[in-house]
């Protein structure tokens, strides 16, 4: 996954005004959290959302990496926050397995939410 990160950041610096950055920084913050390094997704999400408010789907794996370290009260805000931003998007990402990830990953997202709160 570390390729895929250092890829990510050539993207953005040969196109730093790529409407798709956004979405580059949030695929660094899921895999940290793919790795099992919350504290880096933690820290990834939080910029990512910094620099790219508008883009909430970030919201919800900070809420997972932030469970998963036990940051409850910090997790219970980001779930909120995430659904509030866009709650058709949470419920087809969360309820849902998309079809390009693996069901073990969905199920450590949906683990991650769990110890956040989330009563799905």
């Amino acid at each position: 996954m570390a390729e895929g990160r250092h890829a990510l950041g050539v993207f953005e610096q040969l196109s730093p005004r790529d409407a798709a950055i956004a979405q580059a920084h949030s695929q660094i913050a899921i895999s940290y959290y793919f790795e099992r390094d919350c504290e880096r997704c933690v820290e990834a999400a939080r910029r990512q959302l910094s620099a790219h408010p508008g883009y909430a789907l970030t919201g919800r794996w900070l809420a997972a990496a932030l469970g998963q370290l036990g940051r409850t009260e910090e997790a219970r805000a980001a779930i909120e926050k995430s659904f509030a931003a866009s709650p058709h998007e949470f419920e087809v990402y969360v309820r849902n397995r998309i079809p390009w990830m693996r069901p073990e990953d969905h199920e450590h997202m949906l683990d991650g939410l769990r110890k956040a709160g989330w009563q799905g």
